[in-house]
């Protein structure tokens, strides 16, 4: 469904009609805020790139702190927050947790994420 209805307006009118600008429901665009928040952080854009990228197509906490350049508690925080708007999933084994895209993912997102840089 478009967020925004293209209608041509007529000169002697500056209206349409209230079905063609019906917006999406209030909880759908606050769900679709949520994933646009999330992935507007430069650090999450790089996890969710590595991530894409990673030839198992997963990753561990461990494998993102050293090439971010950032603490296994910064890196976690990031990352949880992916996994609260539904892009990566957590699959925990032993004291490591794992992280992959998750399957639902918007396809646009993984798109952009795995062009060449």
């Amino acid at each position: 469904m478009p967020l925004i209805a293209q209608v041509a307006p007529t000169e002697d009118t500056c209206t349409t009609t209230p079905a063609a600008l019906t917006p999406p429901p209030r909880e759908e665009a606050e769900r679709i805020a949520r994933v646009f928040k999330a992935v507007a952080d430069p650090t999450r854009i790089q996890i969710l790139a590595m991530i894409e990228s990673s030839p198992s197509g997963e990753a561990c906490v461990c494998d993102l702190t050293d090439p971010l350049g950032l603490t296994q508690p910064t890196v976690s925080h990031h990352l949880k927050i992916l996994v609260d708007v539904g892009l990566l999933t957590r699959a925990k084994r032993g004291t490591w947790s794992w992280y992959a895209p998750a399957p639902d993912r918007p396809a646009a997102l993984h798109a952009l994420l795995t062009q060449p840089h």
